[in-house]
């Protein structure tokens, strides 16, 4: 049980350093190319918008938290 414990703890430290130094990663839809193919012929992704990134999900919660935060404290 410790073992897990540990090991938890250790990846949502390394998951937070990593939504820290690199927010963004490829877009899962379209694995970072920017488009997809839809009935034979590309198109621009719908997920990413065709800019290839997307946020990642720490990040967006970390983002969230910040705004509330300071919505608290006006």
């Amino acid at each position: 049980m410790w073992l897990a414990m540990i090991s938890l703890i250790l990846w949502l430290v390394s998951y937070a350093a990593l939504c820290w130094a690199k927010p963004f990663a490829p877009c899962r839809k379209c694995h970072g190319i920017g488009q997809i193919e839809r009935f034979g012929k590309p198109r621009m992704c719908p997920r990413c918008h065709g800019k290839q990134l997307r946020l990642r999900v720490g990040r967006r919660m970390h983002n969230a938290w910040r705004r509330t935060h300071q919505a608290g404290m006006r």
